[in-house]
């Protein structure tokens, strides 16, 4: 079971990107770059969903670094939240930084400027945020992902024992693989609640013990998730315990009721070939038989009718367990936000609980395929169904969260989150065809080889009880065996060449009874029999494999499973990827609150012919502004002779100025790249308007020139 796990969080991890911000900065007040006349007295930032703030979410810094906004963060209305600052602030150049968590739990940082009065040099250099990358972002995202792994294994694996295959509750690797998948749910789980802090904060891997950032995270919507999907584990853990305890304990029961109604007719009435009572012989082995039956048969009807209550009421009480489990995650990510929340809540409960269903239950039918000593045909049959009703739970279910996540068509080919929605659809497709093809290995398989293999292992119990049973009697009564024929004995039910196949040789047995020496083996018949039955046991299930594997139709159903797994995985992995990528709703929102500063998307170009006067003294200056909008742009200067060569001036100079609002002039000093090549990088233009270009170039020690032209900017 822990390989595959490891399978499955190998997936997932290889295809999923770093958590990225799904909350969108949509405005500021003053705007991103913009310069003011007058000082603010507070700083606004609109967003595109509700966000999460703490003391040190949003700073305001003056040109020299130092904080200048006061209080802490607050809401003013909806998704705008804002800052008070100091009064009467200098003129200058100042940065904002944000670090909050958006309504879908992931961290969103960043950092914008704006001027009071005109733009001026500053020390501030924003730097990348940590939050929600780096090695805790790197671990937040492995937990991530193996908690859905442990959902899937732990959801499925059950629902396959109960809807499908009840005999498989008494399976070890199945048991193991439902097992896994609760332990693995519940370390993630744990590892979340102390990563969460350090992700959405500082970043430190330090920071992944600190008990107050702990303390801060249970008290926030992502924290009351985790702590209540502990809770529930803690419910499933009963879940499990009886479901592989007590339920399986009931089907034992139930077997050895059934043997002992067929055990106590037939001994005594053809015992030793006489009657056991006075009378017809006949006659009274009938009596007796019908005697012995009925109550037998009595309680096999109420183990029958304990069994059907106890099986009704662990498919209640996990069907409850499982919702709330995936409730935990609808309540604290994209679900949680946005429009619609009351009905997409539900409608991603029911995603996710399909999801657990149909790879989940791949994965068992897997395990029972490859390891169990034999599957019925009816259990693969009913998960057959069951899975093609979990596909068009989820056919249904993830259209309408497409359309609430996209919110266009547009959106489905122009953003991320659009484009890997369309890989997930082509991958289920892909799915649906190797599903078609297990069902067509299915609508063939046939029962004989399970039931060769049940058959074969019941006479071996059979064989081992009478065995034990006639043991015990003999050594009851004080007579000892002879070592020699308790070996051949041993040697003859283990068949020869099958015996030595589970590693115990029957003549150790005498030898150990016989000798009286201490030697290390069963000494006493009852463990002699022992021994024999688990021989008979490991001979039995080898048996039953050799049947299964020599089967075809299993093979084949066993191979097209095995690839049906295989590419649900992968579409697992799109599927987490998508959790983690911005929706194309809020990207296309982000894109249209910009698009009024982003209108020019071609780089402004302008030729400035100039004559300083002097030797030599003419040409033309080519600039380039791009992308020419409010913000930071990038400049070049290309500076040539009236042949079109390159020209090597000593310098050149530029200027932009706004007379309208009386911004500028704002000085630019390129820097010289190649021959008459020049260029800046940071160019800062506060506002879209109608600038004045200023370009000054020096073609000797005193011949210099300036020359001027008008151009729209943003």
């Amino acid at each position: 079971m822990p390989a595959l796990l490891l399978v499955v969080v190998g997936v997932l991890s290889g295809g999923a990107a770093p958590a990225s911000a799904h909350a969108a900065l949509l405005g500021s007040d003053p705007a991103q770059g913009s310069v003011v006349d007058t000082a603010p007295t507070r700083v606004t930032l609109t967003f595109s969903e509700q966000v999460a703030f703490s003391g040190n979410s949003l700073r305001v810094l003056d040109p020299k670094g130092q904080r200048v906004d006061t209080g802490e963060p607050f809401n003013t209305t909806g998704t705008v939240y804002g800052v008070k600052v100091r009064t009467g602030l200098a003129r200058g150049t100042y940065t904002v930084t944000y670090q909050v968590v958006s309504a879908d739990s992931h961290p969103v940082a960043g950092a914008f400027t704006f001027s009071i009065g005109a733009p001026s040099a500053t020390t501030v250099s924003p730097t990348e945020q940590a939050a929600g990358g780096g090695v805790v972002g790197g671990l937040y995202g492995f937990a991530r992902y193996v908690s859905y792994a442990g959902f899937i294994l732990l959801v499925g694996g059950a629902a396959f024992v109960l809807a499908c295959w009840q005999r498989g509750a008494g399976v070890r690797a199945v048991q193991r693989l439902v097992v896994t998948g609760w332990v693995t749910l519940t370390a993630a789980t744990l590892a979340l609640l102390l990563l969460r802090g350090s992700y959405t904060g500082s970043g430190k891997v330090a920071d992944i013990f600190d008990l107050s950032l702990i303390g801060q995270v249970l008290a926030t919507k992502s924290g009351a998730a985790l702590v209540s999907r502990l809770l529930l584990l803690a419910a499933g853990a009963l879940f499990v315990a009886v479901l592989f305890g007590a339920y399986v304990r009931r089907d034992a029961d139930g077997a050895e009721t059934v043997d002992a109604g067929g055990e106590a007719g037939v001994p005594d009435a053809g015992a030793s070939g006489s009657p056991t009572s006075p009378g017809t012989g006949d006659a009274a082995g009938t009596d007796s038989t019908s005697a012995a039956d009925t109550p037998n048969a009595a309680d096999a009807a109420d183990l029958a009718a304990e069994k059907r209550d106890l099986t009704f009421g662990l498919a209640i009480g996990g069907a409850v367990v499982a919702a709330g489990l995936a409730a935990t995650w609808a309540m604290a990510e994209h679900a949680s936000t946005g429009i619609q929340t009351g009905l997409a809540m539900p409608v991603d409960i029911l995603h996710l609980l399909a999801v657990a269903v149909w790879l989940g239950g791949l994965a068992a039918l897997l395990v029972a395929l490859y390891r169990a000593p034999s599957i019925e045909a009816a259990a693969v049959r009913r998960f057959s169904r069951i899975a093609f009703g979990s596909v068009l739970t989820l056919a249904a279910t993830g259209i309408y969260q497409s359309w609430r996540q996209l919110g266009s068509w547009s959106a489905l080919t122009g953003t991320t989150y659009g484009q890997l929605l369309l890989s997930k659809v082509g991958l289920i497709a892909v799915v649906i065809g190797i599903a078609w093809g297990s069902r067509r290995w299915t609508a063939r398989l046939a029962d004989t080889p399970a039931e060769a293999a049940n058959a074969h292992a019941s006479a071996q119990g059979t064989q081992s009880t009478v065995t034990a049973r006639t043991t015990a009697e003999g050594a009851g009564a004080g007579r000892a065996e002879d070592p020699g024929t308790a070996s051949g004995t041993a040697s003859e039910a283990g068949e020869g060449p099958d015996t030595p196949e589970d590693g115990e040789k029957p003549e150790v047995s005498g030898r150990g009874a016989g000798s009286g020496r201490g030697f290390a083996g069963p000494s006493d018949p009852s463990e002699r029999a022992a021994q024999l039955a688990r021989q008979r046991a490991a001979m039995a299930t080898a048996r039953a494999r050799r049947i299964r594997d020599a089967d075809p139709v299993r093979s084949g159903l066993r191979r097209s499973v095995l690839a049906e797994a295989a590419v649900a995985l992968v579409v697992l992995a799109v599927t987490t990827a998508l959790t983690t990528t911005e929706p194309g709703r809020t990207a296309e929102a982000a894109r249209a609150a910009t698009s009024s500063s982003a209108q020019q998307s071609e780089p402004l170009s302008l030729k400035i012919p100039f004559d300083t006067g002097g030797r030599d003294g003419r040409g033309t200056a080519q600039l380039t502004l791009e992308p020419a909008r409010v913000g930071s742009n990038a400049m070049h200067i290309l500076v040539t002779r009236p042949d079109g060569n390159a020209f090597d001036v000593p310098e050149v100079k530029v200027s932009f100025t706004l007379s309208a609002k009386s911004i500028g002039p704002l000085s630019v000093d390129p820097e010289r790249i190649a021959t008459g090549h020049w260029a800046a990088n940071g160019v800062q233009i506060p506002m879209a308007g109608d600038w004045k270009i200023s370009v000054t170039v020096r073609t000797s020690d005193i011949d210099q020139v300036t020359v001027t032209k008008n151009a729209k900017i943003g």
